[in-house]
């Protein structure tokens, strides 16, 4: 080849090089923009996804590095958790847990490493100290070869909720206890009716002076303190039938300090303070008086040693986020009842059982464990709420929240007091009683008294009796709870063929759907068992006597009222 080849050859070598050059210098600048363009694009992303993760307040979002050690924090990782990123950064997950040091965190650290994920639910410490209940869910983080990179965790504070099952587990353990307790004191309070009411007609027949009435005295004063035991079984399982009236609360328990100062003792100082209104509350004042001496026994044992017991009284407005809280609570206007001692006061672990019943840290044979479990039994079924505070060496406050009713409600009993001195009739009675031992005691009461009794074992006897027997029947006496067909029923299927009898029922409890009908709320229609032969007269001839003007309407806006409490 000549030299003019070449050079001509090397010319064309040349110029490809350049152009080869040329071309991968405009790669390298798009490469470049490309990859300018991907940066911001990652930028922006990663700005979305801060924006988004710190804008999510019901959660806690946070990130940890390989060692489980936390690497980002949002917003709501500092609400539930208490630390702000600043303080946490780079502290470790068993920071969190109630008990650090035994090895849970690291433990599911290496389970989500190994399976990918772990969900668990637990205590938890916020940075106060306080406890919350969590639910988390551990993710491990790794990158296209498989390699761990870190972790993720999203935590909810589930203590509410938490809060709310067990409040639930706790009323279903009651309900049951309750209804054990129910079923045997129905049985014993029928037994009780036997034991007193014999004891009553046997002391009737023996004269003045005559030894045995001291003992018959005995028997019946033995049944009358069995009576309360059954009364308190009945109350704290809220399966006692309630006499509910208009009371001024302020004024019942002031009425009762005489009492109350005998039974807190001389070596304890019993102090009262009380406005001078108070608002009105709709309950059993008998019940009432038994939460109050409950509380003052239980204060008393508190201090052997002497101190004071202070009771005051306030009205105060409960709020949603207390009547969430507290099961059978409605927020609003309440009275406040409370009852402070300066005794030896109680552990954590005795405020959370205090309310169980049979619990009792009195010596053996002392207590019952029933005192406080009637309290709140009582206060419950009213339709209010206990709150305890105490702390050892400090003493015990006990409060009580009653609803408020409507201010103009007429404060007094539904109806007027028994006039004792008459207590005979010549009116047809029809007894329905299960329990043939009551029964055959009631017949006997009431026939004793004059009356014509026509008496059955059940309510399919009752119904046939009625359709064979011509004349009047001006009552029907009734049992409650009976096998086949209840009180209520028997009463509703009766009062359609003979509208003008009178209804009184008997029962040594009821059951919640009953109370809640309404159908107990007149004191004039409800004898509560263990029954005498005087306490039995009195409530049938308040039954059959006609209602004086006035008292039918006060008697219905009770049990309206009772049945649906009408804040103020």
């Amino acid at each position: 080849m000549n030299r003019t080849a070449r050079l001509d050859s090397d010319s064309d070598s040349g110029a490809g090089a350049r152009l080869a050059l040329e071309a991968a210098e405009d790669t390298v600048r798009e490469q470049t923009v490309q990859l300018a363009d991907a940066s911001v694009a990652l930028g922006e992303s990663e700005d979305r996804f801060l924006r988004l993760m710190h804008g999510v307040k019901d959660y806690a979002l946070y990130t940890l590095d390989t060692s489980g050690n936390v690497a980002s924090w949002n917003a709501g990782a500092e609400l539930i958790e208490g630390y702000r990123a600043e303080e946490i950064v780079g502290k470790h997950l068993s920071t969190f847990f109630q008990v650090s040091g035994d090895g849970r965190a690291q433990r599911n650290l290496e389970v989500a490493e190994r399976t990918g994920r772990v969900e668990e639910e637990g205590w938890r410490v916020r940075k106060d100290g306080s406890k919350f209940w969590a639910s988390v869910v551990l993710s491990a983080v790794k990158d296209p070869a498989g390699m761990l990179i870190g972790f993720a965790m999203i935590t909810r504070d589930l203590t509410e909720r938490k809060n709310l099952e067990e409040q639930l587990q706790q009323a279903k353990k009651l309900e049951a206890i309750g209804s054990v307790a129910a079923s045997v004191a129905h049985d014993f309070n029928n037994l009780l009716s036997v034991i007193l009411s014999y004891s009553e007609l046997l002391e009737f027949d023996l004269e003045e002076g005559d030894p045995r009435r001291a003992d018959l005295q005995e028997i019946k004063t033995a049944g009358v303190l069995a009576g309360t035991l059954t009364r308190r079984l009945l109350a704290f399982g809220r399966q006692q039938v309630i006499q509910p009236e208009v009371v001024d609360l302020c004024s019942t328990v002031s009425g009762m300090r005489a009492m109350l100062k005998r039974l807190v003792g001389v070596g304890v100082e019993l102090s009262t303070i009380f406005p001078d209104t108070c608002g009105k509350v709709l309950v059993d004042p008998g019940q009432i008086e038994q939460v109050m001496i409950n509380l003052a026994v239980n204060a008393r044992d508190a201090m052997p040693d002497g101190g004071t017991v202070t009771i005051a009284a306030e009205e105060v407005a409960l709020d949603e986020a207390y009547a969430r809280e507290h099961a059978g609570v409605t927020a609003g206007p309440h009275v406040l009842i409370t009852v402070t001692d300066t005794g030896t006061g109680m552990d954590a672990a005795t405020q959370e059982r205090m309310f169980q019943p049979f619990f009792t840290t009195k010596p053996l044979g002392k207590g019952t464990g029933l005192g406080l479990a009637t309290v709140a039994g009582i206060v419950k079924q009213s339709g209010g709420a206990v709150g305890v505070s105490s702390e050892l060496a400090h003493g015990t406050t006990v409060k009580v929240y009653l609803p408020l009713i409507d201010r103009n409600a007429r404060v007094g009993p539904s109806a007027p007091p028994p006039d004792i001195e008459r207590l005979e009739g010549h009116e047809t009675i029809l007894l329905v009683e299960d329990d043939e031992q009551v029964r055959v005691l009631a017949r006997t009461i009431l026939r004793k008294y004059g009356y014509n009794v026509l008496d059955a074992q059940s309510g399919g006897d009752a119904l046939l009796l009625c359709e064979q027997y011509a004349s009047k029947i001006d009552l029907l006496l009734t049992d409650v709870v009976m096998r086949r067909m209840s009180g209520r029923e028997l009463a509703e299927r009766l009062l359609r063929v003979r509208p003008e009898m009178k209804v009184l029922y008997m029962s040594g409890y009821t059951d919640d759907a009953a109370v809640r009908d309404g159908i107990f709320y007149s004191t004039i229609a409800f004898i509560q068992k263990p029954i005498t032969p005087q306490s039995l007269a009195r409530k049938v001839r308040d039954a059959l006597d006609p209602t004086p003007p006035g008292v039918t309407e006060l008697a219905t806006a009770a049990s309206g009222a009772a049945a649906q409490p009408q804040l103020a």
